[in-house]
């Protein structure tokens, strides 16, 4: 297991001589006094996920957008997808399961093509059912309580605007979500 996923994002002021062995038991104490609250607790618990599921979904979420408010939908759609059977179809799995892109110099390809969709990965949720086997990002705070206290809604797609405000439209058929598509 790695501690992907467990490192909490932020600013951290620490001394030049910190020990990297000390510097990722700071970050782990954040980890713990800013995400393992009384609330967040028992609404993992209500959740019915484990700790390791919620912070894979929350990393899922991350890589999905940058808009806070829109992390609880987005969390909404990849259960939903769940609860009939459908595979979460989310690029960034892909991306994660496919490494560096030495030509782009990125971690993130974009964007991906038919062939990166067949990466034979269990990170791979184009070909995988349920969640990847760990995260594939350190999430924000928002995104983890989104992966535990998500909205309810009855959507089981969404698709960047065509705006550039790096927003989604969200919808519930899959015809409704090609006709969101940028000309």
């Amino acid at each position: 297991m790695t501690l992907e996923g467990y490192l909490f994002p932020g600013n951290y002021s620490v001394k030049p001589d910190i020990s990297l062995e000390n510097f990722v038991a700071e970050i782990l104490t954040r980890f713990k006094t800013s995400v393992l609250t009384e609330e967040f607790e028992k609404d993992l618990q209500n959740s019915g996920l484990t700790l390791h599921q919620a912070l894979t979904m929350a990393s899922i979420i991350q890589r999905e957008t940058i808009a806070e408010e829109e992390m609880a939908t987005i969390a909404s759609v990849f259960y939903n997808r769940l609860a009939i059977g459908m595979r979460l179809e989310t690029d960034p799995t892909v991306q994660y399961a496919l490494g560096y892109d030495a030509q782009k110099n990125t971690w993130w390809k974009s964007p991906l093509t038919f062939t990166d969709l067949e990466a034979n990965s269990p990170y791979n949720t184009y070909r995988n059912p349920g969640l990847p086997p760990g995260p594939i990002s350190n999430p924000s705070l928002n995104a983890i309580k989104a992966a535990v206290a998500p909205a309810e809604t009855d959507y089981l797609f969404f698709r960047a605007k065509c705006d550039g405000s790096l927003t989604h439209n969200f919808s519930k058929t899959y015809e409704e979500h090609l006709n969101f598509g940028c000309d």
